[in-house]
């Protein structure tokens, strides 16, 4: 069965290792593709995302190995520019191989990507900022193909500060003639461990880590060793299953410096949070408190991916909690089923919803729809009284490498499929 089954009602206690980041892992491996060399990529975490985009790099011709957590893409020889099938149309990320792509061959066929349903995520604002280096864009019949002499490098100002979108511009502009300044770049962590991992292999990048890129194209690349980063998200979603459940927990590699804005809302509900040169003490305070208002922003700001696994939280916060989902539209899939076990959360419009604390949660049989929000029903099924079963856990997968092993690992009755 996709299922992974709870019995809840217990604090948390132990401690657990962080796997890689996810959503930092993936623009690297795309921007292996630039590489006419070998690079290794450390601390890659075993998630079906991960697997993707090893298929896709593998369809086009890169040699791509696993040891252990190593990565090692071999990407000398590009000998496709087509990519279709499950692996992009079940993948967002898969779109950052547009950039890389265009950098690399000067030419790219793909689908349109897909993902989790989460609202509405349209790519235009990908093409547009391409055609502004140059870029030719033809669709057809749910596939479009990109296509370029020469990229140039430009000045592009992106109307929202968006991850996609700035990782695409930056894997196309290391590669184009010329400067790109990107004005109103996104600053999210991710963005800066691609920048580093490019500068590293010969890029020229101004800029790291605020909302102005400027990237001086042409410069030739080399192969290298990289490490990525601990997911701040993982982190993040075992940080709010001490904060539901209670207890005492140690995150190991906890990417402490990019959790602030978690940290803050953990503070408020009642942790007491203990920084150390290994990882991240949360110990949870028996009497919850709720938060009156808080919404989802771009980075630094309180992360959407996070919205759902506090949301599971505030679910038995005595009191009235407010969420403002402003990321995307459609992030609150996850209340009917925490409604069915207990919930009492009312939704005004699709952007916010009130959240009335109950006494507790308790156990029945509930179905993830996507990532973030199946995470959320683990952290609710580790709240609840009795057991919860939580269906689809392919969804879980494709962001936790194993998270039945972790939730043990902090001492939860759980295992799956």
């Amino acid at each position: 069965m996709d299922a992974i089954h709870i019995l809840g009602g217990n604090a948390l206690f132990g401690e657990t290792k962080i796997q890689g980041s996810k959503n930092a892992v993936l623009p690297v491996m795309a921007a292996a593709l630039l590489i006419e060399d070998v690079c290794m990529i450390e601390n890659c975490p075993h998630i079906s995302d991960v697997y993707h985009m090893q298929q896709l790099l593998e369809s086009i011709g890169c040699k791509v190995v696993w040891s252990d957590g190593t990565l090692t893409i071999d990407a000398r020889n590009i000998l496709e520019d087509t990519m279709s099938g499950d692996h992009v149309t079940g993948m967002r990320s898969s779109i950052t191989l547009l950039g890389a792509m265009l950098g690399r061959i000067g030419e790219v066929t793909m689908a349109y990507p897909g993902g989790c349903v989460i609202g509405e995520r349209p790519i235009d604002m990908h093409l547009n900022a391409l055609r502004r280096m140059g870029v030719a864009i033809y669709e057809k019949d749910g596939c479009f193909t990109a296509r370029v002499k020469e990229l140039y490098g430009a000045v592009i100002r992106l109307p929202v500060s968006s991850v996609g979108t700035t990782e695409n511009v930056i894997l196309a502009a290391v590669m184009a003639k010329g400067v790109t300044v990107i004005q109103n770049a996104a600053m999210e962590p991710e963005i800066v461990t691609l920048c580093e991992f490019l500068r590293e292999a010969g890029a020229v990048i101004e800029g790291i880590g605020g909302s102005v890129l400027i990237i001086q194209g042409g410069h030739a690349l080399h192969g290298i060793r990289f490490r990525v980063p601990a997911d701040r998200i993982v982190a993040g979603t075992y940080l709010m299953s001490v904060l539901g459940a209670g207890g005492h927990i140690f995150l190991e590699d906890a990417p402490v410096a990019q959790m602030q804005s978690m940290l803050s809302m953990a503070e408020k509900i009642g942790a007491e949070i203990h920084v150390t040169r290994e990882g991240l003490n949360i110990i949870a305070n028996e009497f919850k408190k709720p938060v009156s208002y808080v919404k989802t922003e771009i980075y630094p700001g309180f992360p959407t991916d996070m919205q759902s696994p506090l949301m599971a939280v505030l679910s038995t916060c005595r009191g009235e909690s407010v969420i403002e989902e402003t990321i995307f539209e459609d992030r609150f899939r996850i209340v009917e089923q925490l409604r069915k076990m207990g919930a009492c959360i009312e939704l005004k419009g699709r952007r916010q919803a009130l959240i009335r604390g109950v006494e507790s949660l308790l156990g029945c049989e509930v179905t993830a729809e996507e990532l973030r929000g199946g995470a959320a029903l683990v952290i609710a099924g580790s709240m609840a009284l009795g057991e919860t079963i939580v269906k689809n856990c392919h969804f879980i997968e494709r962001g936790y490498e194993d998270i039945c092993r972790d939730y043990r690992n902090l001492g939860v009755n759980i295992y799956g499929k």
